[in-house]
């Protein structure tokens, strides 16, 4: 990279990653080398930087927590760590503006000390704010949008190095394209995200049948403001897990150390470890846990964030869709039959979640109708491989038959063309991509090869940017 001494040196002010640092991703599945790896504290040290990557034809991505499992974030050239990014700004009853590289487990502190809370949460809170936005990160309940569907107003950094502001008011098209915008459209350097009154939520998890979940999933979706259902293949075993607000106060989780981290984390590693020599143990590895860790009712209080939370144990390869509610037991029906027939030995659980349609242009569920998000998993004992794409490929192929939709941040197999027709306003979004990032600063090749026309150029320091990791 032959940059001229000026901008070389303001690069070198704010790297904090050696020349041949590697990035890579939570799960270890995608890595990249940028050049440089630099922490911006403003807006125009972003400015700055997006202008030297004009001029040198360079690529620039922001990164958060690295725990997409996909090459979303990597790049070669130059790579944004927002964690100097990470202020509170202002708030009021109904919602808070916090810079972009704000962690959400710091958003929530945030919040808990001003008595607000936000209403939904995915499984983790390590992620940064704009990071989750990016792909549309949610949690559940049919009555609860996405995190993107949360923020009413951002501020980002174009591909010219221009300040975008945008809400419900003002900018309203660049609002919904930017409330999911895959780091295609600029760097978020603000986010403002609607909050409520802080909340305690009361969780119930208990064992059902697989088969009598399937049979009513909408009576299973509405029986809670949040459910999630895990289903353990190869067996008719389920867990669903239901929280409602409640004026009760804390009541701690009943977990285990030996049971839930000494054998449910530990052991259970060494045991899928084991399995990859010996794949037809893992039906039996699925009864013996579901018997010992989860065949019973838990009953517990806590605040909002911390109940929606928990650990996801290891590194794993990870798919996920969403399918519209009313094609979503079907869709299940049919993965159970692919398990039990194809000889295949596959990991649990497959998670069950549902949200509300959303506005947000590239939202998963974005439309009118209750999505199903459905996930599936394959854990990555110590970090090794293990076979998974024939599930996959079966996967996809019953969520594609049912007119479903990536999770963005996960890898999957649809394109440019598939986005087409699957997304009404796909093509906008396209077109204030290219209005924002008309020189393709922003293009990496997670970018490229799902969501530009096909035979899209690139940036010198875009040939090969990322590397999946076996």
């Amino acid at each position: 990279m032959d940059l001229n001494e000026e901008d070389a040196k303001f690069l070198n002010s704010l790297r904090i990653q050696p020349h041949g640092f590697k990035f890579q991703n939570w799960a270890r599945t995608f890595s990249s080398q940028p050049t440089y790896y630099v922490a911006p504290t403003s807006e125009q040290d972003i400015s700055r930087i997006v202008r030297i990557a004009n001029k040198h034809k360079l690529t620039v991505k922001a990164v958060g927590s690295g725990h997409s499992p996909s090459d979303i974030a990597c790049t070669n050239a130059i790579m944004l760590n927002m964690d100097k990014m990470n202020r509170f700004i202002s708030c009021d009853a109904e919602a808070a503006t916090v810079q972009g590289g704000m962690r959400l487990y710091q958003l929530h502190e945030e919040l808990k000390q001003r008595q607000l809370a936000l209403s939904n949460l995915g499984s983790i809170s390590d992620q940064s704010i704009a990071g989750a936005i990016a792909t549309a990160t949610h949690g559940t309940g049919i009555e609860y949008g996405d995190m993107s569907d949360m923020v009413v107003g951002l501020v980002l950094i174009d591909g010219q190095g221009q300040r975008q502001e945008c809400s419900l008011a003002h900018n309203r098209s660049l609002l919904d394209a930017a409330r999911c915008h895959l780091g295609a459209l600029g760097i978020v350097t603000q986010v403002t995200v609607k909050c409520e009154p802080m909340f305690w939520l009361r969780a119930v998890q208990e064992p059902e049948s697989f088969i009598s979940v399937t049979q009513d999933l909408h009576a299973v979706a509405k029986s809670a403001e949040h459910v999630r259902v895990w289903w353990f293949p190869h067996t008719d075993n389920a867990v669903v897990w239901r929280a409602n607000r409640t004026r009760s106060r804390t009541r701690k989780s009943p977990e285990s150390f030996v049971r839930d981290r000494l054998y449910g984390f530990h052991i259970y590693q060494m045991q899928l470890l084991k399995a990859r020599c010996f794949p037809n143990s893992i039906p039996h590895l699925t009864r013996e846990h579901f018997a010992r860790r989860f065949d019973f009712r838990r009953e517990w209080v806590d605040e909002g964030f911390r109940v929606f939370n928990f650990d996801c144990l290891f590194p794993q390869y990870v798919n996920e869709w969403a399918v519209p509610l009313d094609q979503a037991a079907e869709a299940l029906q049919e993965l159970q039959q692919w398990t039990d027939e194809s000889g295949a030995w596959v990991h649990f659980p497959v998670e069950i979640r549902f949200v509300r349609g959303t506005s947000v242009w590239l939202s998963p569920a974005s439309g009118d109708q209750v999505v199903c998000y459905i996930g599936v998993i394959m854990y990555r004992p110590y970090h090794r491989p293990v076979p998974y794409k024939a599930y996959w490929q079966a996967f996809e192929r019953i969520m594609r038959k049912h007119e479903g939709r990536p999770h963005w941040a996960k890898a999957h197999g649809m394109f440019f063309h598939d986005f087409v027709s699957r997304y009404p306003r796909f093509n906008q979004f396209l077109e204030i991509r290219n209005q924002c990032d008309p020189h393709h600063v922003f293009v990496n090749d997670y970018l490229r090869r799902h969501i530009l026309p096909p035979g899209t150029s690139q940036n010198q320091q875009e040939s090969q940017i990322s590397t999946e990791n076996p």
